[in-house]
């Protein structure tokens, strides 16, 4: 027996249906639409940033050398 049958899928569908309604289910499929769209937008944005090599810090000069005894 499969698991997902073609009548479950159906009850499913209807289900969805009840819970919210006709017109709520463009709106909530546009509103995961954008927020893809945002993503793979940030993404590209990062990959295309240009790197920079990180700056080196000068060395500390007031380190005392140990003394020689």
């Amino acid at each position: 027996m499969d698991l997902f049958a073609p009548w479950h899928l159906i009850i499913l569908l209807g289900a969805i249906l009840l819970l919210f309604g006709g017109a709520k289910i463009p709106e909530m499929m546009g509103g995961i639409g954008k927020g893809i769209k945002e993503f793979k937008k940030s993404l590209k944005d990062e990959t295309e940033a240009p790197t920079e090599s990180p700056k080196v810090a000068p060395k500390a000069s007031n380190k005392k050398e140990p003394t020689k005894e």
